[in-house]
């Protein structure tokens, strides 16, 4: 007889098959043409992601990425019908803090990879032993190893509610949240539904909206809260629309072309980070493929997509959220798609910690790891 609450090793060990295939899709990529001169103000310039592309196929290593990866302890389980791979690091520190942190789109849990072993092991990255966490990394149902959803409903509350089983599978009764884009929106929830055993959460950013005629027209934060808002609605979200209403019509492109899902996420990593002139003044070159490569092997970017599908059509989007009472610590990155606003964010939430960076963007764990683990530990310094 099975057990439904199993808890299985895994390893991640890709076909020699896929990789052959991706690299034969790149080497017959048909091109399109390009409006000279615009740069990246229309999308990603044609002859960057040529010289991507070919990166990718000639010099990328995916098999050193995988036993990278393989370091760490990895599991599967399921729940509520969904299979969740996770990895699981437990801190040598025996006083150390469970701590489940969630990625979002287009991330995975590759963004994590630099931070693992100063929040696991912080005696041995020049920190403090009190300051210890054991990690739960899951990729979201619908995301990247998790593969695919197979049914309707996954949205941020029940996310969140696979997230609170996961932790009680593991046995953890005590213990904190962290997480960004959707991941913060995951954490948010979890800390409301499962507040009698969450000492806090940490966001980055946490999602609160300013009005126009709300912003303090004498308060410059304030103003470029609502500059950034006002560009992001205007300029960058338009992929989020798509997503959430057609997300089996772009399933299509993204599963049948590796350099169209490059290109999507590859202008994620421009647009949302603190670069300059391409995604790698902010982030390595080969992490972003890796992090591409979650969704390519795993052939989920319409299954992913499902995730903005669900929250726009039960109300996630622009509802009234609940209020948390769960303690919450922010982490603002200038260079961020969101800029939210403290006196906002109290409204709904127990705000305890507040920090502001004038480096760094959306992608906070992997542009400005040492600043992202810091402010973690900052925060639960105050709710352990």
């Amino acid at each position: 007889m099975s057990d439904d609450n199993a808890i299985r090793p895994f390893r991640i060990d890709i076909p020699q098959a896929d990789l052959d295939d991706l690299c034969e899709r790149l080497r017959r990529t048909r091109w399109p043409s390009e409006v000279p001169g615009v740069g990246w103000s229309r999308g990603m310039p044609l002859a960057y992601l040529q010289e991507l592309a070919a990166y990718w196929r000639d010099s990328y290593d995916w098999r050193a990425q995988e036993a990278l990866l393989n370091t760490f302890p990895q599991f599967t389980t399921e729940i509520d019908g969904a299979n969740v791979h996770f990895l699981h690091v437990l801190s040598p520190e025996p006083s150390a803090l469970p701590l489940i942190m969630t990625h979002g789109w287009p991330g995975s849990i590759v963004e994590f990879l630099d931070v693992i072993g100063p929040l696991t092991d912080p005696r041995a990255h020049g920190g403090e032993p009190a300051d210890a966490f054991h990690l739960v990394l899951p990729s979201i149902p619908s995301f990247g190893l998790s593969g695919p959803i197979h049914e309707t409903g996954w949205n941020v509350h029940r996310f969140a509610t696979a997230w609170a089983e996961l932790m009680r599978r593991l046995g953890y009764e005590r213990y904190g949240a962290q997480g960004g884009d959707l991941g913060s929106a995951i954490s948010r929830e979890l800390g409301v539904i499962d507040a009698a055993h969450m000492v806090g959460v940490h966001l980055t950013p946490i999602w609160s909206s300013l009005s126009p005629e709300e912003a303090d027209p004498n308060n410059e934060e304030e103003q470029r809260s609502l500059q950034t808002a006002q560009r992001y609605q205007s300029e960058l979200s338009g992929y989020g629309y798509l997503q959430a209403t057609r997300p089996q019509t772009i399933a299509y492109p993204l599963t049948d072309s590796p350099v169209g899902q490059l290109a999507l996420i590859g202008e994620k990593f421009k647009d949302w980070t603190d670069s300059m002139d391409r995604p790698e003044d902010a982030v390595d070159r080969d992490r972003m493929l890796t992090n591409v490569m979650f969704y390519w092997l795993t052939r989920t970017a319409g299954s992913a997509a499902n995730a903005y599908y669900e929250e726009l059509h039960t109300g996630g989007w622009g509802g009234e959220p609940e209020t948390s009472t769960v303690p919450t610590g922010v982490a603002v990155f200038a260079r961020d798609i969101s800029l939210p606003i403290r006196r906002i964010a109290e409204r709904k939430n127990h705000i305890v910690h507040w920090s502001h960076f004038e480096r760094g963007g959306h992608f906070a764990a992997v542009e400005e790891p040492v600043v992202f683990v810091e402010d973690i530990r900052a925060f639960f310094r105050l709710v352990r």
